[in-house]
């Protein structure tokens, strides 16, 4: 196996009996599609978008 399946309970977090999401939904995908943290910028791996941080 080249890497670790991710696991989708991952992606959450539940607070004070609510679920929030811990990742940044895609703009331009849509519900569903969670864009990876670089650190510098959020990126989508299906439709290429990058958005970069702002730094302060």
């Amino acid at each position: 196996m080249k890497h670790k399946p991710v696991r989708v309970s991952s992606f959450y977090e539940i607070k004070e009996g609510k679920v929030e999401r811990k990742k940044k939904v895609c703009p331009r995908c849509g519900e569903g599609t969670f864009m990876a943290d670089h650190g510098d910028r959020w990126y989508c791996g299906k439709c290429k978008l990058t958005i970069w941080k702002k730094k302060d």
